[in-house]
């Protein structure tokens, strides 16, 4: 039998290390927050990997490793399978999350209220959702670095945010 966490506590988890890093140690260095975020998802990938990999055979290319992570590895993590992968043949690929549960369960930032929105209300509101949003966004995107680097594909994984709950995440393989 495995040993599971409630994913409640998984998301009272990360919104507490976000808020955390973001609002009392790195306030006025959001990129220093940011970096602090994603190395910690690092750590928690390549873990992971090692996890759901130790009774597996070898990967023979970068495209069954990036499937891995898409299919058997986010339906670990996230319960679900990756909605879209995409790739330019050249060491890029777009993973396609039409519903990251991660930011369906992100509450609205209160602080967007008390915001004075005589300028362009909703483009400011906008632009600190989104903000909130994408320093959320550093810890899967550590994950996956930390996964792919487990399995010995160095890389670089970025995450864009197209709408309120979907995203997605670009790895860009190294070397």
């Amino acid at each position: 039998m495995g040993r599971e966490v409630s994913e409640s506590c998984i998301d009272s988890l990360l919104m507490e290390m976000v808020s955390s890093y973001c609002n009392r140690f790195d306030a006025k260095k959001p990129e220093l927050a940011g970096r602090r975020i994603e190395a910690i998802g690092y750590q928690v990938g390549h873990q992971l990997a090692e996890r759901y990999t130790m009774e597996r055979p070898w990967f023979s290319d970068h495209l069954e490793a990036i499937k891995f992570i898409c299919k058997d590895f986010w339906s670990d993590v996230f319960k679900k399978q990756i909605d879209n992968l995409k790739t330019n043949h050249r060491g890029t690929f777009v993973l396609q999350d039409s519903r990251f549960r991660w930011l369906a369960q992100m509450p609205v930032d209160p602080s967007i209220e008390n915001v004075d929105l005589s300028q362009d209300p909703s483009a400011l509101a906008e632009n600190k959702a989104t903000q909130a949003m994408s320093m959320h966004l550093y810890f899967p995107c550590g994950i996956i670095r930390g996964a792919l680097s487990n399995l010995g594909i160095p890389c670089a994984v970025s995450a864009d945010i197209s709408d309120l709950l979907a995203c997605s995440f670009v790895v860009r393989i190294k070397g």
